[in-house]
Parts: C-alpha cells; structure tokens; sequence
C-alpha cells in the first residue's frame, strides 16, 4: 500500500477539542480527499482509545468500505478538523447513527 497523501498538513490540525475523546474511524474519502463527514455512527471500543466513532462521507460504495486499506483510526480531535460539524455529537452514547441533513452542519438520528 503507498503512503496516504492527507487534505491537511500536520501543522494545520488546531485543538478544536476541550478535552481528549479517544480515537475513532474514519475513510480516506474524508481524510485523503476531504469530503465531509455525511454518516457517522458510534460501535462498542475496540480497546481504551477507541471511542467507537466510525466516519463515513457518504460517497463509499460496498467494495470501498469492506476495504482495510481505506480505513484508519485518527485521534478524533484530527478528524474534528477535516470536519467541525461534528464536534457537537461526539459525546452521543454507543449505538448513535447519524446523517447529515443536507445543505448544513446539523446531523439527526436514524
């Protein structure tokens, strides 16, 4: 696998967090191409770090997703600057599933 070419420069990531939440998933349709987070639900941890998040843009198709290479854990800190709208949900309890109402940076639960 070649080395992922991330939107945003390490030094261009603020601490937009109060306080550490953990880590979580996220595609590299988010986090190579940039697109905005559309679909984001929250699963049981793996382990301690792991908050549970997975993000989603939206645009993943069946083949992309069930892809290893397209995934990685991120501080959710780091994906909070790829995209702030969803800053407000990360404390949703296990078992959230969100979608982004379209034309905002508002989710609701499906």
């Amino acid at each position: 696998m070649k080395p992922k070419k991330f939107k945003l420069k390490k030094e261009e990531i603020k601490q937009l967090l109060k306080r550490s939440l953990g880590a979580g998933m996220a595609t590299d349709k988010i986090m190579v191409d940039g697109e905005l987070v559309d679909y984001m639900y929250r699963d049981e941890p793996f382990n301690d770090v792991d908050s549970g998040w997975r993000f989603l843009s939206g645009t993943e198709d069946q083949d992309y997703v069930d892809d290893a290479d397209h995934w990685a854990f991120y501080d959710l800190n780091t994906i909070a600057n790829y995209d702030t709208a969803i800053i407000n949900y990360l404390e949703l309890p296990v078992g959230t599933e969100l979608e982004r109402i379209k034309g905002t940076d508002k989710f609701e639960e499906i």
